[in-house]
């Protein structure tokens, strides 16, 4: 894809699976990969694999939760690398919990994750893009925001969130150049998928409920996503903005 070459590109949750595939295909194309993780020895860990493959990648340890730390992190990545070009909001965490099983505590983790998290780490790179009138933001939701998800509830409203705000930043920030679009995956076999089913009693009546779901007949895998995302980073999607493209394998179709 084009322009994607020297492109300074920050990952959030950038050493799991959906984030650790991205990150090496940025740094396949040519980019300079900021691996931003809560879990520093995964996140230099990757980093010292893209560059032993030759990818110039550094690792970023931050709470993203942390707003004070968050800004921190992205003033020092700017200082290291040089004006982000690219912002991949893909951090997540869920847990299988009814709604009606589920108390405040569980609701604010989820969302100081989910959402708050990156409303911290999108505010200030966001007014860097702004002043310079040039950037890209990639959201990383989920389909679960398009049609619902059972034992997901609040995750799914975060990620729904992350829709709203993708176009309505696309409209404010559309004569300044800014592109912002959303990603969302389906059932994805990642760490965080495994561990979400752990919580719902029988796990593999479950993973087979969601494979059968899928009109492609398996899950998705973390390598799935990466092509969505670089597309819209990159200038061939120069033109698009406010944009939701599902990559579930036909999980939901509709426009």
């Amino acid at each position: 894809m084009r322009g994607l070459t020297g492109k300074v590109v920050v990952v959030t949750g950038g050493a799991g699976g959906i984030g650790g595939a991205t990150c090496a295909r940025f740094a396949e194309a040519g980019a300079v990969v900021a691996v931003v993780d809560r879990n520093a020895e995964a996140a230099e860990a990757l980093a010292a694999r893209l560059r032993a493959d030759g990818g110039q990648a550094t690792a970023v340890a931050v709470d993203l939760t942390d707003g004070a730390a968050t800004e921190a992190a992205v003033a020092r990545i700017e200082a290291d690398l040089g004006p982000i070009d690219v912002l991949v909001n893909n951090a997540g965490w869920d847990a299988f919990t009814p709604f009606l099983k589920s108390g405040p505590d569980f609701w604010n983790r989820i969302i100081d994750i989910n959402l708050r998290a990156v409303l911290n780490v999108t505010h200030p790179v966001l007014t860097r893009m702004a002043e310079r009138r040039a950037g890209r933001m990639v959201f990383i939701a989920s389909d679960a925001a398009r049609v619902g998800s059972s034992g997901e509830s609040v995750y799914a409203a975060c990620k729904a969130g992350l829709i709203a705000l993708a176009k309505t930043l696309a409209r404010e920030h559309a004569r300044d150049g800014l592109t912002f679009n959303a990603v969302c995956p389906g059932a994805t076999e990642t760490g965080l998928f495994d561990a979400f089913l752990d919580g719902a009693g029988d796990k593999d009546k479950l993973r087979t409920a969601f494979t059968r779901a899928v009109p492609m007949g398996r899950l998705g895998r973390p390598d799935d996503l990466p092509g969505a995302i670089l597309f819209f980073a990159s200038d061939d999607a120069a033109f698009i903005t406010g944009q939701v493209l599902s990559v579930s394998g036909g999980l939901t179709m509709h426009g």
